[in-house]
């Protein structure tokens, strides 16, 4: 929810964002010049006196909402990457400096003299992050953290559990927000609905197959739970999770529990870090197709096997290629048809 405080009174505002429907409320209150604006955000609520001009971004979701909407000319530093950068932001993303492929330090991001941080993870922006938000305040710089990573949590430090299933509400939050912090609020608006367009275009997929999500780790692999991002895509597809009887967001699993599920498709997260073995898909499909408990896996003898980036695996705008990604996987395996 956004306040803009000022002298107005307060008036509900509805805007309609793709397929004729509305996307939530926002209440706001303006003045004369649109500033300060007072975001409600994961229980806090962040103070920005005017639009940004040197914002950081701190994770890779996070850094293509704000291209998305147009923003790199009022970026000075992004950081955490997985991937490449989506290829429609890639002439913008290029104008920005990487801080840090990695997690930052706090030093490199003060150097960028930032007026605003944004990060995707709590843990970016906690014990053991690049610094906690209370840090950041201190020094005079406001902070945001992407709604989908405090709401229906038990923690915001780390991956965790979820008490309600991750929507793509929160991204749409997000976007708006952000619209609203930077006084972009059109470009947030189309922003919500061509992803709303997008969803909706999946919405016709039917399957019934069992699937599993496979983000990294060859020892202990970490399979999607219930009620992240996968779940979010499972659900548009039609397909079930094997793995759905989880809150955790990314459990760690054994290879023994896979099998015993014995998912029809592996869903793989294509990984352009290097930083754990099984981060690559062909140490992915190479692991698969000689460990012996693994071969003996449905889908490894037919070889049903998605690709994705692993971006799209977390909650994000990246959420919505990894729907479509699936969805036309499914399709050229034979496993989907219209509804």
């Amino acid at each position: 929810m956004i306040r803009r405080l000022c002298a107005g009174a307060a008036v509900l505002v509805v805007v309609t964002a793709g397929c004729g429907r509305p996307a939530a409320p926002v209440a706001v209150s303006a003045g004369a010049h649109g500033y300060p604006v007072t975001v409600d955000n994961c229980g806090r609520q962040v103070v920005v006196d005017a639009s940004p001009r040197r914002a950081v971004s701190l994770n890779q979701g996070s850094t293509e909402v704000m291209l998305s909407l147009g923003l790199a000319d009022r970026m000075v530093g992004t950081a955490t990457w997985t991937d490449p950068v989506r290829d429609d932001l890639a002439e913008d993303n290029a104008r920005v400096p990487v801080l840090a492929v990695n997690k930052p330090s706090l030093e490199t991001v003060l150097d960028a003299e930032p007026d605003f941080v944004s990060a995707s993870f709590g843990g970016t922006l906690g014990p053991g992050g690049v610094a906690d938000r209370n840090r950041f305040e201190a020094l005079g710089v406001p902070t945001y953290l992407a709604p989908s990573d405090c709401e229906g949590k038990t923690s915001v430090n780390g991956d965790g559990a979820r008490t309600e299933p991750f929507t793509m509400d929160a991204i749409y939050t997000e976007i708006t927000d952000l619209a609203a912090i930077f006084d972009v609020h059109e470009r947030g608006a189309e922003l919500v609905g061509d992803l709303r367009r997008r969803m909706d275009s999946v919405s016709g997929t039917r399957t019934d197959v069992d699937m599993a999500f496979w983000f990294s780790d060859v020892r202990a692999p970490y399979f999607a739970g219930c009620c992240g991002a996968s779940g979010v895509i499972a659900d548009a597809v039609g397909a079930r999770n094997v793995f759905d009887d989880t809150t955790d967001e990314w459990p760690q699993v054994s290879w023994e529990s896979v099998a015993e599920r014995d998912p029809d498709v592996l869903v793989l997260a294509d990984l352009s870090r290097r930083t754990i073995e099984g981060d690559s898909l062909q140490t992915k499909i190479a692991f698969l197709e000689s460990n012996p408990v693994t071969r003996r896996l449905t889908a490894v003898q037919q070889r049903r096997y998605i690709v994705v980036n692993g971006a799209d695996l977390n909650p994000s705008i990246r959420t919505v290629d990894g729907v479509e990604k699936v969805a036309r996987g499914l399709r050229e395996l034979g496993l989907a048809s219209d509804r």
